[in-house]
């Protein structure tokens, strides 16, 4: 029988993107907010999201998405190392992402919630491996595909949705907002840190910001980030969850 490796110390909440850059434009507010609140937060990076354009290569975009990690104030960045651009739903890919949501045992996963047109369909890859990878991260007898690492049970998986995408993700009636108020700043910076991405299109800053501010006036904030539940959960206290008091 294979024994348990050594595991590192858990994450909170784990975020799951296609390329370094679409966790930050996605949720980096709620991220951010989660960091101030004394969760460990990490991000999966699929891709290392090259080559694109404007980028002298991967160590470029490394560089950059440490750097955003940083002000976000990320736990731990893993980068898995699947084709950017060739990235498909398959076996292996189900397998290496469900092996570190294992190894940290996350409370929540955040990831991908529907195609975006007009945009890489690595994101569409990135759902489906996502949601494969929390059913595989629970099943027992197994071993021989995940090297000792103990089962894991996700108990919560949301959805988000690109910032510039709309805010309901169709085919998903239970969705949330959480008030980036205070992190909206922080996530703009972040997501600045890709000039590689980022600084040919000027209008990025404005268009992020106004994204945030339609979406949070719908719940009366200032900034929001709009999430899908995979399905319904169950609250404890009614008063302290709508009123938004700890």
């Amino acid at each position: 029988m294979n024994r348990s490796p050594d595991l590192p110390e858990p994450l909170d909440v784990i975020a799951v993107g296609a390329h370094p850059d679409d966790v930050e434009i996605a949720c980096g507010g709620t991220l951010a907010k989660l960091v101030q609140q004394g969760y460990r937060v990490g991000i999966i990076d699929l891709t290392d999201g090259e080559p694109t354009p404007n980028s002298a290569g991967p160590e470029v975009r490394m560089a950059e998405a440490e750097a955003a990690a940083n002000v976000l104030g990320i736990d731990q960045r893993i980068q898995l190392n699947m084709p950017n651009r060739r990235l498909f739903d398959c076996f292996e890919h189900r397998v290496a992402v469900a092996r570190e949501f294992r190894r940290y045992r996350p409370k929540l996963v955040i990831g991908f919630g529907d195609k975006t047109p007009l945009a890489s369909p690595d994101h569409w890859q990135a759902m489906q491996i996502t949601d494969a990878a929390v059913f595989y991260s629970r099943l027992t007898k197994w071993d021989d595909h995940f090297g000792g690492v103990p089962v894991h049970g996700v108990p919560c998986h949301l959805y988000f949705r690109l910032a510039v995408e709309p805010d309901a993700i169709p085919g998903n009636s239970h969705h949330l907002i959480v008030d980036i108020s205070d992190t909206i700043e922080t996530k703009i910076e972040a997501i600045l840190r890709y000039k590689t991405q980022f600084e040919h299109k000027p209008d990025i800053e404005q268009r992020i910001r106004a994204a945030a501010t339609v979406t949070g006036a719908a719940a009366g904030k200032k900034a929001g980030e709009s999430f899908a539940a995979a399905r319904p959960f169950a609250i404890d206290d009614l008063v302290k969850t709508v009123m938004g008091t700890s």
